[in-house]
């Protein structure tokens, strides 16, 4: 049995117990983000799923094309298909089972893409409004043609049924590639790859210790990240199907499988402490940014006036909060050394974050493509944030600034990933009671 007692206590690197952060979340910051996500501002985001993956041809369970399903209006769908199996595939797959795993997966990973004609509209004066901010960072292909809007909302992150190696290769590539690994540690960082031979895991824990802080603290945010999708997927697991209708839920097995000190040899107690840590560093950003948003000239702007205000009021007083805790990440150990130092340490940061967001692009379903690139661009916000503390102090009241400016999309991203993020607290609080229930 996972023993909350073993995710507790202090946190390495920043000052906080998890306790306080467990009631800090669950009395202020869950309810009222929860109510953000929910705002129309907030529920939309644009996104690229159609981007080909760059460093793989793809494959995978369920990245078949055949076995891609284009999601499409109800209302352009003719009624005499509607009443039939609609997604029949152009080639048969040689493996019935593998056919009818994909169908699953298809039927649970397509993004609902349904809009209404008012929020399209909508959207065309929220691009107008946004351009005539002045940004400085050309964003992720946002422009492209075929980036559209996915309304969160309808779209939920849940288990998809999409797993097996395409979705191992993904975690892999991420761990491998980005996290400043040397030669001579032989373990796979991936904390979920099988160990080679006698190795316990130590001597890569000591490997990790003996890092920069900045680069420890990369593969914990990674590690978090990692931790937090998958505490989304156990609570939210496709449990059976009843009445031909799927129902999701907790699964405490699948909970146990991955977080367990037991079932994964002391590794399941760390991957949780990283998720409070990342918790802890999205935390930082919001409380670092506030004065980004208090200024007048900042609003919210859908075109409604009374809602944007509202929104606006409402993701304030998150900030306040934000700011009234008492034990942050505090972000000046890093990249606090030699001028010339920090500054290519800090580039490397940007580099290996913008190669994960490439390397979401080769995630096979959509909806976990969606989640996937939503999080790591509100974790690359958060840290630009931090990186830029200096620029957001010297803010204009009221004139936009040429040296601190985030986009819609940006603002959309860092406060929907900081979501998922105090809901993955708030979802592992449940676990706890639910095996100490079990006892």
């Amino acid at each position: 049995d996972i023993s909350p007692a073993e995710v507790t206590g202090v946190l390495d690197d920043c000052l906080c117990d998890i306790d306080s952060i467990d009631n800090f979340n669950t009395y202020k910051i869950f309810p009222k983000i929860k109510k953000l996500q929910e705002r129309d501002y907030f529920r939309y985001y644009k996104v690229n799923l159609k981007r080909p993956c760059p460093f793989w041809a793809e494959d995978g369970h369920c990245s078949i094309k055949d076995c891609h399903v284009e999601p499409c209006p109800e209302s352009k769908i003719p009624v005499g298909i509607k009443a039939g199996r609609s997604n029949k595939y152009s080639q048969a797959a040689n493996n019935t089972k593998e056919l009818d795993d994909c169908e699953q997966a298809n039927k649970l990973g397509a993004i609902n893409s349904t809009l209404s004609n008012e929020s399209k509209e909508a959207f065309i004066d929220w691009a107008r409004y946004d351009d005539s901010q002045d940004h400085f960072c050309e964003l992720d292909d946002e422009r492209s043609p075929a980036a559209q809007y996915v309304d969160l909302l309808l779209n939920p992150e849940r288990y998809t049924g999409y797993k097996g190696s395409s979705a191992w290769r993904v975690w892999n590539s991420i761990y491998e590639e980005n996290c400043f690994k040397p030669r001579s540690v032989y373990r796979p960082l991936n904390p979920l790859a099988p160990s080679r031979g006698e190795d316990n895991g130590e001597s890569f824990y000591t490997w990790l210790e003996g890092l920069c802080l900045e680069k420890r603290v990369f593969y914990k945010l990674i590690s978090g990240l990692h931790a937090s999708i998958n505490l989304h997927l156990c609570a939210n697991y496709l449990l059976e199907e009843t009445w031909g209708k799927p129902s999701w839920g907790p699964n405490i097995k699948e909970f146990k499988r991955r977080f367990d000190t037991v079932e994964t040899k002391g590794e399941g107690p760390r991957r949780l402490k990283n998720l409070y840590f990342l918790y802890l560093i999205e935390l930082r950003a919001l409380s670092k940014v506030a004065p980004y948003f208090e200024r007048s000239i900042v609003d919210l702007y859908t075109g409604n006036l009374e809602d944007d205000a509202d929104t606006k009021t409402l993701l304030l007083s998150i900030f306040q909060d934000t700011k009234s805790f008492p034990m942050h990440f505090d972000e000046k150990s890093m990249f606090a050394g030699d001028k010339k130092g920090a500054k290519s340490l800090k580039e490397e940061f940007r580099l290996h974050f913008k190669n994960i967001s490439r390397i979401m692009d080769c995630v096979g379903c959509d909806k976990c493509r969606l989640w996937g690139k939503l999080q790591t661009q509100g974790l690359g916000t958060a840290l630009k944030i931090l990186f830029s503390e200096k620029e957001i102090q010297k803010l204009p009241e009221n004139s936009p600034s040429k040296g601190f400016q985030l986009t819609r999309q940006e603002i959309v991203a860092l406060l929907n990933a900081f979501g998922r993020l105090s809901t993955s607290i708030r979802e592992l609080q449940n676990f706890k009671a639910l095996l100490q229930h079990r006892r």
